[in-house]
């Protein structure tokens, strides 16, 4: 049971960065930064993020807890880059 509890922590964590990472995105690509229209740090902005959110998984439940690989990329990853996209979407489309 306990195994749940840190999946959700974990997907609640790379959620909430996703949402950081879709907005800081959208400002980067929308030129509101003042650098221009810039995909691609757009995209490198958000992939740092979830690095960063990864490795503040690991640190706070450990990594046997998260998981590796295929426990981080199922309850981290796949939420991160569904949310993280989908807010970048929508801001641009407001």
């Amino acid at each position: 049971m306990e195994m749940m509890d840190v999946d959700g922590k974990v997907a609640a964590i790379h959620g909430v960065t996703g949402i950081i990472a879709g907005y800081i995105s959208f400002l980067l690509s929308s030129g509101a930064l003042g650098l221009g229209k810039n995909e691609a740090l757009a995209i490198l902005g958000g992939l740092i993020i979830l690095y960063i959110s990864g490795q503040i998984s690991e640190r706070l439940f450990g990594k046997e807890e998260v998981g590796g690989l295929k426990g981080w990329f199922w309850s981290g990853i796949v939420p991160f880059f569904f949310i993280w996209m989908v807010v970048w979407i929508i801001s641009l489309n407001l």
